[in-house]
């Protein structure tokens, strides 16, 4: 389980296929802040850009990790399939402080930026989500893009999918890879743990799309 704040901004530094053939996962080797592994064991849970990926290799000295990300997570993610920067957070213990709000590290989506720009001090990002997701998406609800908790501003369901509108304030932006998304980009979405459960219990007549 996690929160959504990013507690490092990590660097996948090598992929490693595990076999041939699109069945066959990937090993990853992950590059850390200094000290940042140094309360982290083999078995551990970290979140790499919201996805949950479960540790196996620790070198604290040279601040790597590694893990093996199967294809069907490679499937369903972006941004875990080759070099470049992650967010990471390590899992929630119990009696911290919950300063995001509940996240499972479990991809529910893959959506794509269509607005990252500067309005003020703060900055504007526009996400299309994919349409099943629509219905889980509110306005001050809360959504995980690549990992952080976001507010979101701004709902428009279009023909193409679910946009949502979030702010990122300057603190946001310096301390994610969130700063290196452009119109385009590809993002993972996790959307609110209790709208799962919510749905889950209400009759199927009070839940649209569903069959009775």
């Amino acid at each position: 389980m996690f929160t959504g704040i990013i507690t490092a901004v990590g660097r996948i530094a090598a992929v490693s296929e595990r076999g041939s053939g699109a069945a066959w996962g990937k090993q990853l080797a992950v590059d850390t802040p200094p000290g940042y592994l140094d309360d982290v064991a083999v078995g551990d849970s970290i979140a790499l850009n919201g996805a949950c990926m479960t540790v196996t290799a620790v070198d604290a000295a040279a601040a790597r990790f590694s893990l093996d990300i199967s294809a069907e997570s490679l499937a369903r993610t972006a941004g875990l399939d080759g070099a470049g920067p992650v967010n990471l957070e390590k899992a929630l213990r119990a009696g911290d402080r919950l300063g995001g709000h509940v996240v499972s590290g479990h991809v529910d989506g893959v959506g794509r930026v269509t607005r990252f720009e500067a309005v003020g001090e703060s900055w504007a990002l526009d996400v299309l989500a994919p349409t099943a997701l629509g219905k889980y998406l509110a306005v001050k609800g809360s959504v995980a893009i690549n990992g952080v908790s976001l507010t979101v501003n701004a709902v428009a369901d279009l023909p193409e999918g679910c946009r949502i509108s979030v702010n990122l304030i300057p603190h946001t932006v310096e301390s994610t890879t969130l700063r290196t998304l452009a119109a385009g980009a590809a993002v993972n979405l996790e959307i609110d743990l209790f709208a799962r459960y919510l749905e889950r219990m209400l009759p199927p007549a009070a839940v649209p799309g569903a069959k009775v």
